[in-house]
C-alpha cells in the first residue's frame, strides 16, 4: 500500500489527545482515521471539532478496513490482549509504555507481532528527541569511547492533580512509583545503550505526598556486559528532565526545558577528553510526532524501526526486576 498510514487512536485521555493534536501536522504519513474511548461522551466534542469518527468499542476499530494500525494510549495491563486481537485482526501496533508489566508478556507481543510480519512500535519517544538522537549516534560511532555510567531523572507533579482511583496511580497498573510514567524511558535508554541488565536496587518512598504508590523512585542498575545507570524520577516535585552519559573519551548531558507534552527545547552540556566543557542550546522538536512517523515509515517498509525486539523484551525484564527490587528492598537479578 500507499499513502499515509490509516491508524486507530485507542484510548483517547491526556495522551491519546496529544498524539491526536501532533499527528494532524504529519498527514504525509500518517493518519487518525478513527478514535477508540469507552467513556465516549468524555471525549466526543473533542473528535467531532477535528473530524475523527469516535466509538466506544475496541473491536470497531479492529473491523474497520481503513485502519491498517492501532495505536494503543490503554492502561498498561491491558497492553498484551490487545496486542493479541490487533495481531489476529492483520493489525500493526504502535504501543504506550510500558509494553507490558512482565518480560513473559512481552515476549509474547514481540512474537506474535514478528510472526505475523507486523510493525510494533513503542512509546519511547526521548529517541526521536534531536540531543539523545545525536547522543546515541555519537555513542554508536564509538565518540564517547566505552560507556562507564548514565545517571537520569524524569519527574513532574502532573499526578499529584488526579483522583486516586485513577489508573495511572493504581499498584495493578503503575506500581513502583513513577517508574512506569517516567523512569521507564530512562531505563530504555539506558539498555539501548548499556544492552541487557544484570541486576537492579530500587527504592521507592511516599515522602511528601499521598499518591498510594510512592512518589519517589531511585533504581541502580548493573548491566550484563558492565556498567551502571542510576535512574530516579518523582511524582512530587517540579518538572525535571536529565540525561546525562559519562564514556572514557566524553560526556554528554541533555536537560530538557520543559515536559515532552508542550517541548522548548533542550540545554545540552558536554565535554570530550583534553578538550573544554561546552554548553549548547538545541531548540523545540515534537519526538511525540517523529516516532509516530518512523513507526509508520516501517509498516510502509521505507525504513526500519529502530526499536529492536531484543530492546523491547530487555527492558520490561528490567522493569519487573525493578518492581520485585522496590518489594523486597534487596537487590533482584534480572531474568
Amino acid at each position: 500500500m500507499s499513502g499515509p498510514v490509516g491508524i486507530a487512536l485507542v484510548g483517547m485521555g491526556w495522551w491519546g489527545q496529544k498524539m491526536l493534536s501532533v499527528l494532524q501536522t504529519a498527514p504525509d504519513d500518517i493518519r487518525v482515521v478513527r478514535a477508540v474511548e469507552p467513556n465516549v461522551d468524555s471525549v466526543r466534542q473533542f473528535c467531532i471539532d477535528r473530524g475523527i469518527p469516535l466509538s466506544g468499542d475496541y473491536a470497531d476499530a479492529l473491523s474497520d478496513p481503513a485502519v491498517e494500525a492501532v495505536v494503543l494510549a490503554t492502561p498498561h495491563s491491558l497492553h498484551t490482549d490487545q496486542i493479541a486481537r490487533a495481531v489476529a485482526a492483520g493489525k500493526h501496533v504502535f504501543c504506550e509504555k510500558p509494553l507490558a508489566l512482565t518480560k513473559a508478556e512481552a515476549e509474547k507481543s514481540v512474537a506474535l507481532c514478528a510472526a505475523a510480519g507486523l510493525v510494533l512500535g513503542m512509546g519511547h519517544e526521548r529517541r526521536w528527541e534531536p540531543p539523545v538522537a545525536a547522543l546515541l549516534a555519537r555513542a554508536d560511532a564509538g565518540e564517547l569511547g566505552r560507556i562507564h555510567q548514565i545517571e537520569a531523572n524524569f519527574s513532574h507533579d502532573k499526578f499529584l492533580s488526579l483522583d486516586r482511583d485513577n489508573w495511572r496511580l493504581k499498584a495493578d497498573q503503575a506500581p513502583a512509583g513513577g517508574m512506569t510514567a517516567t523512569g521507564i524511558h530512562l531505563l530504555d535508554l539506558s539498555v539501548r545503550l548499556l544492552g541487557r541488565a544484570d541486576s537492579v536496587l530500587c527504592i521507592c518512598e511516599k515522602l511528601s505526598s499521598d499518591l498510594p504508590q510512592g512518589d519517589t523512585v531511585a533504581a541502580f542498575i548493573r548491566f550484563a556486559g558492565g556498567g551502571t545507570s542510576y535512574v530516579s524520577a518523582s511524582l512530587a516535585n517540579p518538572f525535571m528532565s536529565r540525561f546525562t552519559v559519562y564514556g572514557s573519551k566524553g560526556w554528554v548531558d541533555i536537560r530538557d526545558k520543559a515536559h515532552v507534552e508542550s517541548p522548548d527545547g533542550w540545554i545540552v552540556t558536554s565535554a570530550m577528553a583534553g578538550g573544554s566543557i561546552e554548553t549548547v542550546e538545541v531548540g523545540p522538536a515534537e519526538p511525540v510526532k517523529d516516532n509516530l512517523v518512523a513507526f509508520a515509515r516501517a509498516v510502509r517498509g521505507t525504513e526500519a524501526y529502530s526499536i529492536t525486539a531484543d530492546h523491547l523484551v530487555d527492558n520490561i525484564a528490567l522493569l519487573e526486576a525493578v518492581f520485585a527490587s522496590a518489594i523486597s528492598g534487596r537487590i533482584e537479578r534480572v531474568a
